[in-house]
C-alpha cells in the first residue's frame, strides 16, 4: 500500500505543480496543458491494448495452453498404457521362452530315452541273434563231432584198402580193414574228442 500512495502523491504533484518542474522550452510531457490529452490517449491506447489482450490474444494463448496441457496428459496416459502393454508383452515373451526351454528339454529327454530304448532293444536282439548263432554253431559242432568218427572211419577204411592194394598188389576184404580201423578209433576216441 505505501508504494501505491507514493505513486498517487507523485502523480498529483505533477498535475498541480507541473509548471514548477517544466520549463517553457522543455519537454511537452511535463507541460500541464497537454496532460488531459496525454491522459486521454494513454487511457485509450492502454485500454485498447487491454481489451485486445484480454478478449483476443490471452484467450487464444489460454486455449492453446489448455490444449497442450490436455495433449500432454493424453500423451502421458498413452505412454503409460504403452509401457504397461510392453511390460505385459515382455512378461509374455519371457513366459514363452521359458515354456519353449522346458519343452525343448522334455523333447530332448524323450528323444534320449527313446534312443536308449532303441539301443537296448537292438542290443538285446543282437545278443539273442548271437546266442542263436552260437547255439547253432555248437549244435553243428556237436553234430560234426558225432558224425566225424564215422566219416573218418570210412575215409580211413578206403585209404587203407587203397594203400594195401598198392603195397601188396591184391585186394583186401573191407570188413577186416573196417574192424581194425574201428578198434583203433575206439582206443583213441577219448584222446581226440575229450569223452
Amino acid at each position: 500500500m505505501p508504494k501505491k500512495n507514493t505513486l498517487y502523491l507523485t502523480l498529483f504533484s505533477f498535475l498541480y505543480y507541473g509548471k514548477a518542474l517544466a520549463s517553457d522550452e522543455g519537454m511537452p510531457q511535463l507541460n500541464p496543458e497537454f496532460w488531459i490529452s496525454q491522459i486521454f490517449w494513454l487511457t485509450l491506447i492502454f485500454g485498447s491494448l487491454y481489451v485486445l489482450l484480454s478478449k483476443l490474444i490471452l484467450p487464444k494463448i489460454s486455449n492453446n495452453l489448455e490444449a497442450r496441457k490436455s495433449q500432454i496428459a493424453e500423451n502421458i496416459e498413452f505412454a503409460e498404457k504403452q509401457r504397461k502393454e510392453s511390460d505385459q508383452k515382455l512378461k509374455d515373451y519371457e513366459k514363452i521362452i521359458n515354456d519353449a526351454k522346458i519343452e525343448a528339454k522334455n523333447i530332448f529327454k524323450q528323444a534320449r530315452e527313446k534312443i536308449l530304448r532303441d539301443i537296448n532293444n537292438k542290443k538285446e536282439s543282437l545278443e539273442k541273434e548271437i546266442d542263436n548263432e552260437v547255439s547253432k554253431a555248437e549244435k553243428e559242432i556237436l553234430d560234426l563231432k558225432k558224425k566225424s568218427p564215422d566219416k573218418i572211419n570210412k575215409i580211413a577204411i578206403e585209404a587203407s584198402s587203397d594203400l594195401v592194394k598198392q603195397i601188396i598188389g591184391a585186394e583186401v576184404n573191407n570188413s577186416n580193414i573196417s574192424a581194425i580201423v574201428e578198434d583203433i578209433s575206439k582206443k583213441n576216441e577219448g584222446k581226440y574228442y575229450g569223452n
